[in-house]
């Protein structure tokens, strides 16, 4: 996090009442962080340098009990007053240097939720996966250390540290074997360790308990290097201390399914003659993370003519994690700018795959303009204004400048941070990179760590 020193901060109040501070993070949702604390939102733009987030305060009571701490006693207190005031109260603050730890941990919590939402993991694009467990304990660990935010359990609308716990405590013996083997030095700066603490302290002070939980504990208070007889490998007889073999096999304890190909099964359109195919707009806000592999090229589609009538069948490539029973993605399928037309779609092997029967009015003219997007019912919050038609029939065009830049830009933010982790390149609190980011580069690449 950069020094707050130098640059004027405004305080405003708004017609709505709301106090803000700076101006939010404007842009599509996958480019500004977003994070619940006391009282306010915080956010911040996810490309380009990081800074002091901006702030909608609701409350600014209940706010101040951390805006000293991540906008320094001036910002504070200005606050205050032009909570007083009335809509259109405007100050210009010179801030004072904040609790630097604070707020450069805040970043990185809302930097991790952001990852756990919009991560562009992608087999064809080269990006591997976050493993979930792994990244949401170490948000566990980050929520409990910013406690100083919270003052409420409805604050916590990404999890509170004991949700996040229950949820994720899958990874807790695998990082307890990294931890044993790398010692307390795993991770940037004693990260690893940093964060086993931690969920140890959040899981004390909810009076969570647990195999798991246990053996973090005992494993904690005999320390690094060594096994414990609560190791799952042993039987229900107790025994001493045992030196576990050096080095640890990151790469396998955290391994991804490594044979996915993209084997569809039956063709797109059975039968009739191909008049056209494309490629269609793969919008990430559409459907949840884990879905759809998210590289620009996922979703495609065919046209053809079967009799005197026409047939779209479309195919996006799955997520290596997308479920299989019991749901359904769909395909928004435009002609000439028309009404959407759904096509329903289900998991086949490593694709998500539908047809159906499409009314081309006779009028159209024959190279008619194909908008094909995917999106889970009832999560899509509907199209982006940037994407734009991504395709004509038969022909390449050009794509929406807004949500495909955007895109890019978010990839090539991701490989800059895999690519750090490669290199071992030190970082600061907000940059440096998650435990989950440097076990999917190990995994990727076979390596030890």
């Amino acid at each position: 996090m950069p020094e707050a020193g130098g640059t004027d901060v405004r305080v405003t109040r708004a017609e709505d009442g709301t106090v803000r501070i700076g101006v939010p993070a404007a842009g599509t949702a996958f480019t500004r962080t977003v994070l619940d604390v006391a009282g306010a939102v915080l956010s911040r733009p996810v490309l380009g340098p990081p800074g002091l987030p901006a702030a909608e305060i609701h409350d600014p009571g209940r706010a101040q009990q951390w805006l000293w701490a991540v906008y320094g006693e001036r910002t504070a207190a200005a606050v205050h007053v032009v909570s007083a005031e009335p809509p259109g109260a405007i100050a210009e603050v010179t801030p004072t240097e904040p609790d630097t730890a604070l707020a450069g941990y805040a970043a990185r919590l809302a930097l991790g939720h952001w990852a756990a939402r919009w991560w562009p993991a992608s087999y064809t694009d080269g990006i591997p996966a976050l493993e979930p467990d792994v990244l949401g304990l170490e948000l566990a660990a980050l929520t409990h250390r910013c406690q100083q935010l919270f003052d409420d359990p409805e604050d916590h609308s990404d999890g509170s540290p004991v949700e996040l716990l229950q949820a994720h405590q899958a990874a807790l013996d695998p990082l307890i074997q990294w931890w044993r083997a790398a010692g307390e030095s795993a991770g940037p700066g004693g990260q690893l360790d940093d964060v086993l603490r931690l969920i140890d302290d959040a899981a004390d002070c909810a009076g969570l308990d647990g195999h798991a939980l246990r053996r973090l504990r005992s494993s904690l208070e005999t320390g690094p290097g060594t096994d414990t007889a609560h190791d799952a490998r042993t039987s229900n007889n107790a025994r001493g201390p045992q030196e576990l073999r050096m080095p640890l096999d990151l790469g396998s304890l955290f391994a991804r399914p490594g044979d996915y190909a993209l084997a569809a099964g039956e063709p797109l359109v059975a039968g009739g003659r191909v008049i056209a195919r494309g490629s269609g707009t793969n919008d990430w806000r559409r459907y949840p993370p884990g879905f759809v592999d998210s590289a620009e090229n996922a979703v495609s589609w065919t046209v053809s003519a079967v009799g005197a009538g026409r047939r779209i069948g479309v195919e996006v490539v799955a997520d290596v994690a997308a479920p299989v029973d019991g749901v359904r993605l769909a395909a928004e399928v435009r002609m000439e700018g028309g009404p959407p037309t759904r096509v329903s779609l289900a998991r086949r092997g490593d694709v998500w795959a539908g047809r159906a029967d499409i009314d081309v009015p006779a009028s159209l003219p024959p190279r008619t303009r194909t908008e094909v997007a995917v999106l889970l019912p009832g999560f899509d919050p509907g199209p982006d204004p940037g994407s734009g038609p991504e395709r004509d029939l038969g022909t390449a065009s050009g794509s929406g400048t807004g949500g495909r830049s955007d895109r890019d830009a978010v990839r090539a933010l991701v490989r800059r941070r895999l690519a750090a982790v490669a290199l071992h390149v030190p970082q600061d609190t907000y940059t440096r990179p998650f435990l989950a980011e440097i076990a999917a580069v190990a995994a990727s690449a076979g390596e030890d760590f």
